[in-house]
């Protein structure tokens, strides 16, 4: 893999992180990479629309985080060092899980986390993240995705229960976080950083 703390430094870019999740940030840092966070408004997501491919529908929220960011934060210097000439570039990125066709993005309640997870239980599935960077002094914008297949056994009542009791499900796409450690949840191809929530692979490439 590239070494991405070299990689930034001869790039010389200042980097913009379009997310609240904590889980993208802490990728970025456990990788050395220097960045900040300036989180896209709610406006920013909506719903999938019709005859819109779980591809398209990721790659369409990852540039409007990004371009949201990029068009009411960036350009004001008093949000970001004065001191800092670097050309700004933002990341905006979205991820879902996606099983029998069906997309499946953050639970609104355990009782939607425990629909989700029953859906997956014994069944192999998709998680799909769509990745955006927008050059903001240019507007020059790239938008990829990322897919990984992982399969859940087929765990019994009760341990879906007890997870579902941990709280752990909150915020995550499909229901679960694959970081936790659960041992029913396995990947059968593609990048793990990508269930995580960033896919480090592909931004790497893009970049």
């Amino acid at each position: 893999m590239v070494n991405l703390k070299k990689f930034m430094l001869l790039n010389g870019y200042h980097w913009i992180l379009a997310s609240r999740s904590p889980r993208r940030r802490q990728l970025l840092r456990d990788m050395g990479f220097g960045f900040d966070v300036i989180p896209a408004s709610d406006n920013a997501e909506d719903a999938i629309q019709p005859d819109e491919l779980p591809t398209q529908y990721v790659e369409r929220l990852a540039r409007q985080k990004a371009e949201d960011v990029a068009d009411s934060h960036c350009m004001r210097k008093k949000t970001l060092s004065d001191q800092d000439s670097r050309p700004l570039v933002v990341i905006g990125c979205d991820t879902v899980a996606v099983c029998h066709n069906e997309i499946l993005g953050k639970p609104k309640d355990v009782n939607e986390a425990r629909r989700m997870l029953k859906m997956l239980r014994g069944n192999e599935h998709e998680v799909i993240s769509g990745l955006c960077l927008i050059h903001v002094a240019t507007g020059k914008t790239i938008i990829q995705h990322d897919r990984t297949v992982l399969f859940m056994n087929n765990i019994s009542d009760e341990i879906l229960e007890t997870y579902l009791c941990t709280q752990q499900w909150q915020e995550k796409a499909g229901a679960f976080g694959y970081q936790d450690g659960i041992n029913w949840m396995t990947i059968v191809s593609g990048s793990e950083s990508n269930v995580v929530g960033l896919p480090l692979e592909l931004l790497i490439r893009m970049m």
